[in-house]
């Protein structure tokens, strides 16, 4: 294991005994060593070395693959129970082709759609309707995701309200299904341009799984809000 002193820049080669009593380590518990050029402490933890002496040198950590969405072109999912009491969700989507595939996909589970034409607009009606369901494409302000006036508005959205609000991001970077990257999104959902066609067979297998996952913790919080 090489690691490089944040003090003197020198690089340094651990012996195998020392690696080995690195990786013996308990989480959070750590082992300081003198560097031998400038005599600073490195402080050397399981999976990192930091502190007054050490620089960042943090093991790569691979997330797990997006999911094998291949069964959206071998046949529809199989729905297990029925989409109801969603009144509304709210499309975010340039006019076109795929506007037009998602609003049939959301009507044929029972959502009425409603739209925006600008993300003022959108922020707006957030702030009076309960939308159920939010859909958003990366491209919808003509800018990056990360430059979203809207988007960074449902990232700073109180939970309380935020968690009763199934967010679906849509556009050509993302992974279909991938759960991690929704996440890092603070998304619901995430699906690529390509599988747009197939949403309506998304949507089935994603909501069931979110309100079976979330529903009774919303019920409850809803209840003891009233």
């Amino acid at each position: 294991m090489n690691i490089t002193c944040k003090n003197c820049s020198k690089k340094l080669a651990l012996s195998k005994k020392i690696t080995k009593g690195l990786e013996r380590l308990a989480p959070g518990r750590t082992l300081r060593l003198p560097c031998p050029h400038c005599q600073k402490a490195l402080v050397l933890g399981h999976n990192i070395v930091s502190g007054s002496g050490g620089s960042s040198n943090k093991s790569s950590i691979n997330p797990p693959a997006p999911p094998d969405i291949s069964w959206l072109k071998e046949g529809t999912f199989e729905e297990e129970e029925a989409v109801e009491d969603i009144p509304q969700t709210l499309i975010l989507v340039q006019p076109g082709k795929n506007l037009d595939t998602i609003i049939k996909a959301v009507e044929s589970i029972g959502y009425q759609a409603s739209f925006a034409e600008t993300s003022q607009e959108a922020i707006g009606k957030m702030q009076f309707v309960n939308f159920a369901s939010v859909i958003l494409h990366s491209n919808f302000e003509r800018d990056e995701l990360e430059q979203s006036s809207f988007h960074q508005f449902m990232r700073d959205m109180p939970m309380n309200k935020r968690r009763f609000v199934f967010y679906i991001l849509v556009g050509k970077t993302f992974s279909t299904l991938y759960d991690l990257e929704a996440l890092a999104n603070s998304a619901n959902l995430v699906v690529n341009d390509r599988e747009i066609p197939e949403l309506l067979t998304i949507l089935r297998k994603a909501i069931p799984s979110y309100e079976d996952l979330f529903g009774s913790l919303m019920a409850e919080i809803s209840a003891y809000s009233r």
